[in-house]
């Protein structure tokens, strides 16, 4: 590796300061740390979606994305056991005369592991047949009382009469789907909210797919019934509305 590609990213007394900093390379974004008395630096740039590993934090001896949690070893690249076949470039770095620097050629390369698309991220193609209309109902409750939901039974009558004029129908209660709350990526930034949902891609015991495949596949129509009182369950309308 030629001593011609090192470059000086910043002092030792600024860079070790905190564990992790994203620091330029020529064009290059790198994330430095800095734990246990011992230097790293792998690129800056996440296998996900690209997402600002330099602004992450460490979980060990891993470097944690802050968009969607995936971990790389902060020295070497590579995934966390288990994911050791997706790798960002990692680069020799060194101390000299109280300055910290970088070599620019990467000393290791970036591998992805081949992951199948998600069902979701399939081409949107209408099938023939009738009108379909999808009912979402995001009234919550308690499962232990359950209690009688007029919005819920609005929704109902709704698709029935849509029933007897011959349309497809389907109804999904979000009460009866086991999802995580979004985690507030698009806040981080509008690239790291992602379609698929990096929720669902992540989890396959993601519920929340159902409402996902009725409202971007399957309806022609879409009915929301809310409470007055909105619940957790009812911030689907938010997300939604935001999408469409």
């Amino acid at each position: 590796m030629s001593t011609e590609n090192w470059q000086d990213v910043g002092s030792v007394e600024e860079l070790s300061k905190g564990e992790v900093n994203e620091v330029l390379v020529g064009r290059a974004k790198i994330a430095v740390t800095f734990k246990d008395g011992a230097w790293g630096a792998v690129s800056g740039v996440c296998n996900h979606v690209g997402g600002p590993l330099g602004q992450g934090h460490c979980d060990g001896d891993y470097l944690v994305c802050p968009w969607h949690n995936w971990k790389f070893h902060r020295a070497t690249g590579l995934g966390e056991p288990g994911y050791e076949e997706d790798a960002v470039p990692s680069h020799a770095i060194k101390v000299e005369n109280g300055r910290v620097l970088v070599n620019t050629s990467p000393a290791s390369p970036r591998k992805r592991k081949p992951h199948a698309p998600h069902p979701l991220a399939r081409a949107v193609k209408r099938e023939p047949g009738e009108v379909r209309v999808a009912g979402i109902s995001t009234t919550a409750m308690d499962p232990n009382l359950p209690r009688y939901s007029t919005s819920e039974a609005l929704l109902e009558v709704a698709l029935d009469h849509a029933k007897s004029q011959g349309l497809q129908t389907r109804l999904i209660k979000l009460r009866d789907l086991k999802f995580r709350s979004c985690e507030g990526y698009y806040s981080k930034s509008a690239r790291a909210c992602t379609w698929p949902c990096s929720i669902t891609q992540a989890d396959p015991g993601d519920e929340l797919t159902a409402v996902y495949e009725a409202i971007v596949h399957w309806a022609d129509v879409i009915i929301m019934a809310t409470p007055i009182r909105w619940g957790q369950a009812s911030s689907l309308y938010f997300k939604m509305a935001e999408r469409l």
